[in-house]
């Protein structure tokens, strides 16, 4: 039987970056392999997928033209001029279709930031990719495509339609946290730069800059030492720095390690983390975009953001352990062990023993006592806005840092309202104390105020607090992602994954794939929630709960074919989250694609 063809539709948006002006047409690109990525700045697994994909960008930059599609799921994101922050900020390389409505995402029947669709010099769809981990299947696709069209004649070679944008020279790009040294200088992770910069206690003046510049992980002395996008500072405490031989820990984001610093000299050297990124499968010699530490029972808590978990790092004997979560994305409390987390992206230890921590993606303040992990503010993964008052009716935007006051209230970052919140404990409330600010992901307490890092003003701001807090009514909202209807009743949910070419599922341990499923709320689901390792399952849906979101998260490891000289296993994996409306006479069955 003959394979149907799908014509790629064409892409529809606001407007185009990174063209030099140019609106760009899919039939304008005909002779090029095309490859779509879905993509929504917030998202690390969407960031994941632009560095693993930079390789194959280079490699067929002569037949291959990437071109990323924004379709947002915070209000923030919708501003086109934080995308263009972003576009720059995470190194983009490619043309990027501005996409607010989520109107090319809809014509493509997306489901899941990150996808990937491949559209061939023809002009139509040979694969869509869900989620992360796919690079090693496109370059044989890609390579595939190449050798079927240049036989064909239907190949052109030449540059692409990519234009860079010029950045403005500013002495910080994008920092990301600060840090207070012992002399009364501040270290600052120079994130846009690759780079560390300490500086005077003017918050401005440059004492020196440990990195060379460029994206990298090299150790060795400030003008060669190399990072990739750092993010959370830690000092350590004066006997361990002394037993250890470094002072500050670095999470160094993008290269999936954790790097010291020695102060003296600005010496760095890698003290946890492979440079790889942790996968399914993989040990604790391999970390996912650790994004912020603090320093919590004599070790070093990491929040693990690529993988939704916090983890913990002994300095002395340079131990990686898993101390809360369970990778799957999510707001769900209880025991550390079987907590879910959603990007965690800032963490204070308090002098009480709790550890305060924001999750990014479910616009969550959460805290971490006694083993058990409790939600403050926060509702899901689809639930944001900027609303004042008791905890639990109040809202953030994808908060990205958590400090300690002396008061023993907690300020939050609230990134994305461009806003410094503040959390009383003691009250249950949450109030707006500064609004105006450019992206501020991290603050620090200083003698007349806060030092707050302006990420996307590229400086650090210094600000008294004020006698009163702010009121904000404020706006709650939803994620403008499209909902799915289903009927109530019995759900045929398929996850549809097929080895690529020249790969096969990989048994040798056990079933070579897995599926998660639950819901919120969790009535939703009368049945069928759990882990399995078929990737098909009878799910029931309660009518009389109504509205909510499931949750399914597949894995699937795959090995090269019998033959291959040094065969190499892959794992593909994804998690969604599917808004969901239960309607009479809606679909019974609910398909995602894991790879296909």
């Amino acid at each position: 039987m003959d394979t149907v063809r799908v014509r790629a539709p064409e892409l529809t948006g606001r407007a185009w970056l990174n063209t030099g002006g140019r609106d760009l047409a899919l039939a304008g690109l005909r002779g090029k392999i095309v490859l779509l990525d879905f993509w929504t700045f917030c998202c690390v697994n969407c960031l994941h997928v632009l560095d693993e994909l930079r390789p194959l960008e280079r490699a067929y930059a002569d037949v291959l033209v990437m071109l990323g599609v924004h379709s947002p799921k915070f209000l923030h994101e919708a501003d086109p001029d934080a995308l263009a922050a972003a576009v720059e900020r995470y190194g983009v390389h490619h043309p990027v279709l501005d996409d607010p409505q989520l109107t090319t995402w809809k014509q493509y029947a997306v489901r899941a930031w990150p996808t990937l669709t491949v559209v061939d010099p023809e002009g139509y769809v040979v694969a869509q990719l869900s989620g992360e981990g796919h690079a090693h299947a496109l370059h044989r696709l890609v390579a595939d495509l190449v050798t079927t069209h240049e036989a064909k004649g239907t190949l052109h070679r030449g540059d692409g339609p990519y234009v860079p944008r010029p950045a403005a020279a500013t002495e910080l790009r994008f920092p990301g946290k600060v840090l207070a040294l012992p002399g009364g200088t501040l270290l600052v992770s120079d994130s846009g730069h690759h780079s560390l910069v300490e500086l005077a206690p003017d918050a401005g003046t440059v004492v020196r800059r440990i990195g060379s510049g460029a994206r990298g992980l090299v150790d060795g002395d400030p003008g060669t030492a190399r990072f990739n996008e750092p993010q959370g500072l830690l000092l350590l405490p004066e006997d361990v720095r002394a037993a250890v031989g470094y002072d500050v820990v670095v999470a160094d984001t993008v290269n999936h390690a954790l790097r010291g610093l020695r102060l003296q000299d600005g010496r760095v050297r890698t003290v946890a983390g492979s440079g790889r990124q942790w996968m399914q499968g993989s040990g604790t010699e391999d970390l996912s975009s650790p994004w912020d530490l603090a320093w919590v029972d004599d070790r070093v808590l990491v929040a693990m953001a690529g993988i939704h978990q916090l983890w913990t790092f002994e300095p002395r004997h340079a131990t990686v352990d898993v101390h809360a979560g369970t990778t799957n994305e999510g707001l769900l409390d209880g025991a550390r062990g079987d907590a879910w987390f959603a990007q965690t992206s800032g963490l204070a230890a308090a002098p009480d023993g709790t550890t305060w921590l924001v999750d990014s993606e479910t616009s969550s303040l959460r805290r971490l006592r006694g083993g058990d992990v409790t939600t403050v503010v926060g509702t899901g993964l689809f639930e944001f806005g900027h609303v004042d008052g008791p905890a639990g009716t109040a809202l953030l935007q994808h908060p990205l840092g958590v400090t300690v006051l002396p008061d023993g209230s907690v300020a939050v970052a609230d990134t994305y309202n461009g806003a410094i919140r503040r959390y009383d404990p003691a009250a249950g409330t949450l109030t707006t104390l500064l609004t105006g600010l450019a992206e501020p992901s991290d603050a620090l307490v200083v003698e007349d105020g806060l030092l707050v890092v302006e990420s996307a003003a590229h400086r650090l701001t210094r600000l008294r607090l004020p006698e009163e807090a702010l009121v904000v009514d404020g706006v709650a909202h939803r994620t403008r992602r499209p909902v799915t209807e289903l009927a109530p009743g019995e759900i045929d949910l398929e996850v549809v994954f097929r080895a690529p070419p020249g790969q096969r599922l990989d048994e040798r341990y056990g079933p070579a794939t897995r599926l998660v499923v639950t819901a919120t709320p969790p009535q939703l689901l009368r049945s069928g929630e759990g882990t399995g390792a078929d990737l098909r399952r009878a799910l029931v849906l309660d009518a009389h709960v109504g509205d909510g979101v499931l949750h399914v998260a597949a894995m699937a490891a795959s090995c090269d074919d019998e033959g291959v000289a040094f065969p190499a296993c892959h794992v593909h994996q994804q998690d969604w989250g599917v808004p969901i409306r239960l309607v009479e006479g809606a679909p019974s069955r609910l398909e995602l694609f894991l790879a296909g």
